[in-house]
This record gives C-alpha cells, structure tokens and sequence, in this order.
C-alpha cells in the first residue's frame, strides 16, 4: 500500500516539473538569432579599427624604409617588404573575416 502511494507522489511531482519545465521554457531560436545579431554589428567598428591600425602600420614602415634608405642600408627592400606585407596582410584579413561572417 505504501508503494502506491510513493508511486503517485513521484508521478505527481513528475507531472508538475514537466508543467513548469514546458512553462519557462525559451524559445532557443530567437536567442540564437539575437546573440549573431549582436556579434555581426561589431564587425563594421572591427573592421574599422584593423584598417586604421593598417595605416598606422604603413606608416611606421614608411618611416623605417625611409630611415634605412637615407642611412644606405643595404637591407631596405627586405624591410619595405616586410612592412608592406604586415599592412596587405591586416587589410586583406578584415575584409576576409568581414565577407565570410557577413
């Protein structure tokens, strides 16, 4: 006789967490949709940001070719190249990142 009674209680308390479960339950897809919302509009402000630290980049390298240049290193076009790299490489990047997420 207790059995039965342990038995109605589990199914009852069964029954009310899958009411309350049911009730408070979210729709998964619209959080989903709303977190790529919020991480696509920060694409445009990233974008920016890489392509202004890509100028900043150039510059600094123009500085230094420039420097080299006028001392008469003969190691200058290995430097111009690798500053211009560094800039194509940041420049290509963000528009990479930005057209594959976009």
């Amino acid at each position: 006789m207790n059995t039965r009674i342990y038995k109605k209680t589990a199914f009852s308390m069964l029954c009310f967490l899958v009411f309350v479960a049911t009730t408070y339950a979210q729709d998964g897809a619209g959080g989903i949709n709303q977190a790529t919302q919020m991480v696509t509009s920060y694409f445009d402000p990233a974008t920016k940001l890489i392509y202004a630290i890509g100028a900043v980049v150039g510059l600094i390298g123009g500085v230094k070719v420039y420097n080299k240049f006028s001392s008469g290193d003969p190691d200058t076009s290995k430097t111009a190249a690798s500053w211009f790299g560094a800039c194509i490489f940041l420049i290509v990047s963000a528009t990479i990142l930005r057209s594959f997420f976009l």
